[in-house]
């Protein structure tokens, strides 16, 4: 499908918002907070994931919120909107608005390895200009993280890098990535705000504002909680100010490598129980280059699903709905992580 399938002006452009940030920033629990507050709005969600598991396009439409209805939750799974924009994003919004009761607003969560700049870009093909606009760029940081300079290049260990290895000519892609993401942003939240003190958001707000090349409004929240009004009231029409949005891959694009990541599913033993596989999880975040663990559990004599949500070496778990009868009981986890995982070594440890 084309984007000329696309086109069929309406009265009005349907606003998109795009939710971007790194990965388990807290992107599906701020849309979630977003529909259960929206107050009878018809909001459609495309949901990108990197891996083939797609977990939070399933946490989202088992979410019993009334009037999320699952034929508005749409997954994209196994590759990346800003690599596939014409196979997967076009057709998709097409979808959509070809309706016979189109959405009133979509919003896009994208992967955490995504980079949002090629995506604000496919508005402007003709089809989607005359029919939709971007709203606003939404970056979800996870803020304790970032406080702790986990995206902050060492440019003493970056220089020893350079040194050992001669074909290394970029910087730190998850640097990258990052950067690309927060300067395409219309609207930063700090999440995860009641981890830090008011003096570490404020210097962190104040080191993101130095950074970025225009004025970016900066938000502290907690578990994604921002009122509806002002995430989905931006106005940015993003498209038309594509210039002022720099990413490190303008050069090419936006093109870049999703090869620097790995990204697997587990299969975990039935009796699995959330306390021993998280004390595992753990021991191999600190071991291996693993930045995210998202998945289930099935714990033997829990009627309940188990939810496990890890970034780096923080991980926590709950128990979110019935197994429904026509779907399997089974404990499966989805690993991603830096180029050259060791598989072998982290399926065994947590078969263990």
């Amino acid at each position: 499908m084309s984007s000329a399938n696309i086109a069929n002006s309406g009265p009005g452009k349907i606003p998109a918002t795009i939710i971007t940030g790194f990965l388990g920033a807290g992107k599906t629990t701020l849309v979630r907070h977003a529909l259960e507050h929206a107050g009878g709005r018809r909001i459609a969600v495309i949901v990108n994931e990197f891996g083939a598991l797609g977990i939070d396009g399933e946490l989202l439409k088992s979410c019993g919120i009334p009037g999320c209805a699952e034929e508005n939750i749409v997954e994209l799974a196994n590759g990346c909107l800003c690599c596939t924009v014409a196979e997967d994003f076009l057709p998709t919004m097409a979808a959509l608005l070809d309706r016979p009761v189109p959405p009133e607003h979509i919003l896009i969560e994208t992967s955490g390895l995504a980079l949002p700049k090629p995506l604000i870009k496919a508005f402007n093909w003709p089809g989607v200009r005359a029919r939709m606009t971007v709203d606003g760029v939404v970056a979800v940081l996870d803020a304790p993280a970032v406080a702790g300079g986990r995206f902050a290049d060492d440019p003493a260990a970056l220089a020893a890098q350079r040194e050992a290895d001669p074909a290394l000519d970029h910087d730190n892609p998850l640097a990258e990535v990052f950067e690309d993401q927060i300067n395409a942003a219309d609207l930063i939240l700090l999440n995860k705000a009641d981890l830090l003190d008011a003096r570490a958001l404020a210097a962190l707000a104040a080191e993101l504002a130095a950074k970025i090349p225009r004025a970016v409004k900066i938000l502290s929240v907690a578990q994604g909680k921002i009122d509806p009004a002002v995430l989905l009231g931006l106005f940015a029409q993003a498209e038309d100010d594509l210039a002022a949005r720099p990413s490190h891959h303008d050069s090419v694009d936006g093109a870049h490598e999703h090869d620097d990541f790995d990204s697997f599913v587990l299969d975990l033993p039935a009796t699995a129980e959330p306390d021993p596989v998280i004390a595992r999880l753990r021991g191999l975040a600190e071991r291996h280059d693993i930045l995210r663990v998202k998945g289930f559990l099935a714990p033997p004599g829990k009627v309940l699903r188990c939810v496990i949500q890890g970034v780096g070496t923080r991980f926590q778990y709950h128990f979110d709905r019935p197994w429904r009868a026509d779907e399997p009981r089974r404990a499966r986890l989805v690993v991603i992580g830096q180029r050259g995982l060791d598989r072998a070594a982290i399926a065994t440890a947590l078969a263990g």
